[in-house]
Protein backbone atom coordinates (compact mmCIF):
# COMPACT_ATOMS: atom_id res chain seq x y z
CA UNK A 1 0.00 0.00 0.00
CA UNK A 2 1.28 3.35 -0.82
CA UNK A 3 2.57 5.55 2.66
CA UNK A 4 -0.30 8.28 1.14
CA UNK A 5 -2.90 6.39 0.87
CA UNK A 6 -5.53 6.16 4.06
CA UNK A 7 -5.70 3.11 5.62
CA UNK A 8 -9.26 3.19 5.29
CA UNK A 9 -9.71 3.95 1.92
CA UNK A 10 -7.08 1.23 1.51
CA UNK A 11 -9.58 -0.93 3.58
CA UNK A 12 -12.45 0.00 1.37
CA UNK A 13 -10.46 -0.74 -2.23
CA UNK A 14 -10.03 -4.40 -0.81
CA UNK A 15 -13.72 -4.54 -0.06
CA UNK A 16 -14.88 -3.73 -3.07
CA UNK A 17 -11.58 -5.95 -4.82
CA UNK A 18 -12.54 -8.98 -2.98
CA UNK A 19 -16.13 -8.76 -2.51
CA UNK A 20 -16.38 -8.36 1.13
CA UNK A 21 -18.99 -6.62 2.93
CA UNK A 22 -17.59 -3.73 4.28
CA UNK A 23 -19.25 -4.27 7.63
CA UNK A 24 -17.86 -8.31 7.72
CA UNK A 25 -14.36 -6.35 7.01
CA UNK A 26 -14.57 -4.21 9.92
CA UNK A 27 -16.26 -6.77 12.37
CA UNK A 28 -12.83 -9.13 10.89
CA UNK A 29 -10.39 -6.29 11.71
CA UNK A 30 -12.24 -5.79 15.52
CA UNK A 31 -12.10 -9.40 15.74
CA UNK A 32 -8.30 -9.79 14.74
CA UNK A 33 -7.93 -6.97 17.01
CA UNK A 34 -8.86 -8.98 20.39
CA UNK A 35 -7.80 -12.54 19.07
CA UNK A 36 -4.80 -11.97 16.51
CA UNK A 37 -6.54 -13.61 14.05
CA UNK A 38 -9.91 -14.11 11.91
CA UNK A 39 -11.25 -14.49 8.43
CA UNK A 40 -13.67 -12.77 6.22
CA UNK A 41 -14.76 -14.22 2.87
CA UNK A 42 -11.41 -15.21 1.21
CA UNK A 43 -9.37 -13.02 3.14
CA UNK A 44 -7.23 -14.09 6.07
CA UNK A 45 -6.45 -10.95 8.70
CA UNK A 46 -3.47 -11.70 11.35
CA UNK A 47 -2.28 -8.69 13.95
CA UNK A 48 1.14 -8.46 13.65
CA UNK A 49 1.85 -5.62 16.33
CA UNK A 50 0.36 -2.91 18.18
CA UNK A 51 0.87 0.03 19.94
CA UNK A 52 -1.09 2.40 22.31
CA UNK A 53 -2.44 4.32 19.49
CA UNK A 54 -2.63 1.59 16.85
CA UNK A 55 -2.53 -2.09 15.68
CA UNK A 56 -0.81 -3.81 12.60
CA UNK A 57 -3.07 -6.23 10.59
CA UNK A 58 -1.82 -8.40 7.95
CA UNK A 59 -3.90 -9.53 5.19
CA UNK A 60 -3.19 -12.45 3.21
CA UNK A 61 -5.73 -14.01 0.05
CA UNK A 62 -5.20 -18.03 0.42
CA UNK A 63 -1.14 -17.61 0.59
CA UNK A 64 -0.52 -14.87 -0.82
CA UNK A 65 0.04 -11.04 1.27
CA UNK A 66 -2.68 -8.86 0.44
CA UNK A 67 -1.74 -5.71 2.39
CA UNK A 68 -0.09 -4.61 5.79
CA UNK A 69 -0.45 -1.46 7.53
CA UNK A 70 -1.70 0.01 10.84
CA UNK A 71 -4.95 1.33 11.54
CA UNK A 72 -5.95 3.46 14.77
CA UNK A 73 -7.95 2.07 17.80
CA UNK A 74 -10.07 4.48 17.28
CA UNK A 75 -11.02 3.28 13.80
CA UNK A 76 -11.50 0.37 15.43
CA UNK A 77 -13.77 1.70 18.12
CA UNK A 78 -15.87 3.25 15.59
CA UNK A 79 -20.32 3.05 16.01
CA UNK A 80 -20.52 3.76 12.13
CA UNK A 81 -18.38 2.16 9.74
CA UNK A 82 -15.50 4.50 8.35
CA UNK A 83 -15.46 2.32 5.21
CA UNK A 84 -18.63 2.90 3.30
CA UNK A 85 -17.52 6.67 3.26
CA UNK A 86 -14.70 6.01 1.10
CA UNK A 87 -16.84 3.91 -1.15
CA UNK A 88 -16.99 6.94 -3.79
CA UNK A 89 -13.45 7.75 -3.79
CA UNK A 90 -11.95 7.86 -7.28
CA UNK A 91 -9.62 4.85 -6.72
CA UNK A 92 -12.41 2.41 -5.49
CA UNK A 93 -14.80 4.20 -7.92
CA UNK A 94 -12.44 3.26 -10.87
CA UNK A 95 -11.78 -0.82 -9.37
CA UNK A 96 -15.88 -0.75 -9.81
CA UNK A 97 -16.08 0.41 -13.20
CA UNK A 98 -13.07 -2.54 -14.07
CA UNK A 99 -14.75 -5.05 -12.42
CA UNK A 100 -18.48 -3.92 -13.51
CA UNK A 101 -16.40 -4.21 -17.43
CA UNK A 102 -14.64 -7.33 -16.83
CA UNK A 103 -17.86 -9.18 -15.69
CA UNK A 104 -19.95 -7.61 -18.58
CA UNK A 105 -21.44 -10.71 -20.32
CA UNK A 106 -21.47 -10.22 -24.46
CA UNK A 107 -24.21 -11.19 -26.62
CA UNK A 108 -22.82 -13.37 -29.19
CA UNK A 109 -23.67 -10.92 -32.39
CA UNK A 110 -21.63 -8.55 -30.62
CA UNK A 111 -18.46 -10.97 -31.04
CA UNK A 112 -15.56 -9.44 -33.12
CA UNK A 113 -12.54 -11.30 -34.31
CA UNK A 114 -9.34 -10.48 -31.86
CA UNK A 115 -11.71 -9.87 -28.58
CA UNK A 116 -10.18 -11.01 -25.75
CA UNK A 117 -11.31 -11.50 -22.36
CA UNK A 118 -14.86 -12.55 -23.73
CA UNK A 119 -17.51 -13.30 -21.25
CA UNK A 120 -20.60 -15.21 -22.39
CA UNK A 121 -23.48 -17.38 -21.18
CA UNK A 122 -25.17 -19.49 -23.96
CA UNK A 123 -26.78 -23.02 -24.46
CA UNK A 124 -24.75 -25.61 -26.33
CA UNK A 125 -26.56 -27.04 -29.42
CA UNK A 126 -24.23 -30.07 -31.00
CA UNK A 127 -20.95 -31.05 -30.05
CA UNK A 128 -19.69 -32.94 -32.84
CA UNK A 129 -17.44 -36.20 -32.38
CA UNK A 130 -14.06 -35.41 -31.48
CA UNK A 131 -10.64 -35.25 -34.21
CA UNK A 132 -7.05 -36.25 -32.74
CA UNK A 133 -4.61 -33.94 -34.10
CA UNK A 134 -0.91 -33.04 -33.93
CA UNK A 135 -0.70 -29.47 -32.67
CA UNK A 136 2.37 -26.95 -33.33
CA UNK A 137 4.07 -28.06 -30.16
CA UNK A 138 4.02 -32.39 -31.64
CA UNK A 139 1.62 -33.15 -29.23
CA UNK A 140 -1.54 -35.05 -29.82
CA UNK A 141 -4.77 -33.39 -29.15
CA UNK A 142 -8.74 -33.97 -29.09
CA UNK A 143 -10.72 -31.20 -30.74
CA UNK A 144 -14.37 -30.63 -31.00
CA UNK A 145 -16.01 -27.28 -32.58
CA UNK A 146 -18.97 -27.34 -30.97
CA UNK A 147 -22.24 -24.90 -31.85
CA UNK A 148 -23.40 -22.97 -29.15
CA UNK A 149 -26.40 -19.74 -28.71
CA UNK A 150 -27.91 -17.58 -27.55
CA UNK A 151 -30.79 -15.09 -28.07
CA UNK A 152 -29.09 -13.13 -30.81
CA UNK A 153 -26.90 -15.81 -32.89
CA UNK A 154 -24.70 -19.14 -32.71
CA UNK A 155 -20.79 -19.43 -32.76
CA UNK A 156 -18.34 -21.92 -32.75
CA UNK A 157 -16.56 -22.97 -29.73
CA UNK A 158 -13.09 -24.56 -30.21
CA UNK A 159 -13.17 -27.22 -27.01
CA UNK A 160 -9.76 -29.17 -26.07
CA UNK A 161 -9.11 -32.46 -24.87
CA UNK A 162 -11.10 -32.67 -21.01
CA UNK A 163 -13.44 -29.36 -22.52
CA UNK A 164 -15.12 -31.98 -25.01
CA UNK A 165 -16.58 -34.03 -22.19
CA UNK A 166 -17.10 -31.28 -19.67
CA UNK A 167 -20.04 -30.26 -21.38
CA UNK A 168 -23.40 -31.93 -23.07
CA UNK A 169 -25.06 -30.72 -25.85
CA UNK A 170 -28.67 -28.82 -24.36
CA UNK A 171 -26.42 -27.48 -21.82
CA UNK A 172 -26.47 -23.51 -20.97
CA UNK A 173 -22.82 -22.75 -20.52
CA UNK A 174 -20.96 -19.67 -18.37
CA UNK A 175 -17.58 -19.13 -20.19
CA UNK A 176 -15.00 -16.42 -19.09
CA UNK A 177 -12.06 -15.03 -20.22
CA UNK A 178 -12.23 -16.33 -23.52
CA UNK A 179 -10.65 -15.29 -27.10
CA UNK A 180 -12.33 -14.32 -30.62
CA UNK A 181 -11.02 -15.22 -33.71
CA UNK A 182 -11.80 -16.50 -37.35
CA UNK A 183 -10.80 -20.15 -39.44
CA UNK A 184 -11.93 -20.37 -42.72
CA UNK A 185 -13.88 -17.12 -42.74
CA UNK A 186 -16.05 -18.67 -39.30
CA UNK A 187 -15.96 -16.83 -36.26
CA UNK A 188 -14.49 -18.77 -33.82
CA UNK A 189 -14.42 -18.41 -29.81
CA UNK A 190 -11.53 -20.39 -27.99
CA UNK A 191 -10.57 -20.44 -24.15
CA UNK A 192 -6.95 -20.50 -23.11
CA UNK A 193 -5.45 -21.29 -20.03
CA UNK A 194 -6.60 -18.15 -17.96
CA UNK A 195 -10.08 -18.75 -19.00
CA UNK A 196 -12.98 -20.85 -17.74
CA UNK A 197 -16.17 -23.23 -18.73
CA UNK A 198 -18.56 -24.26 -17.07
CA UNK A 199 -22.40 -25.86 -16.76
CA UNK A 200 -25.10 -23.59 -15.01
CA UNK A 201 -28.20 -24.19 -13.80
CA UNK A 202 -30.49 -22.50 -16.33
CA UNK A 203 -32.78 -24.33 -17.73
CA UNK A 204 -35.25 -21.10 -18.97
CA UNK A 205 -32.09 -19.35 -20.35
CA UNK A 206 -33.56 -18.20 -23.72
CA UNK A 207 -32.62 -19.06 -26.99
CA UNK A 208 -34.04 -17.33 -30.02
CA UNK A 209 -36.69 -20.17 -31.95
CA UNK A 210 -34.76 -19.71 -35.24
CA UNK A 211 -31.31 -19.70 -34.07
CA UNK A 212 -32.13 -22.67 -32.34
CA UNK A 213 -33.23 -24.28 -36.00
CA UNK A 214 -30.67 -23.18 -37.85
CA UNK A 215 -28.28 -23.79 -35.19
CA UNK A 216 -29.19 -27.53 -35.23
CA UNK A 217 -29.34 -28.17 -38.50
CA UNK A 218 -26.36 -26.03 -39.11
CA UNK A 219 -24.57 -28.29 -36.44
CA UNK A 220 -25.67 -31.41 -37.98
CA UNK A 221 -24.35 -30.87 -41.41
CA UNK A 222 -21.12 -30.19 -39.73
CA UNK A 223 -21.04 -33.42 -38.28
CA UNK A 224 -22.09 -35.02 -41.22
CA UNK A 225 -19.86 -33.06 -43.59
CA UNK A 226 -16.85 -34.13 -41.15
CA UNK A 227 -16.26 -30.53 -39.78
Amino acid sequence: MKNKLAAVEYLAYLSVKYEVDPDELLNALVTAGEDKKSTCGGLSIVRRGSTEDTVAFLIMKDSKVVAQFPVSREFLLERFNPIKDFMKTSMVQRLLVKKSMDSRSLPIRDLRHGMRNVSLKARVLEIPASKLICTRFGNYASVANALIADETGTVKLCLWNEQITSVSKGDTIQIENARMSSFRGERQLSIGRKGTLSSVADSGFPVCEEQLVIGVRSGVDRVRDGL
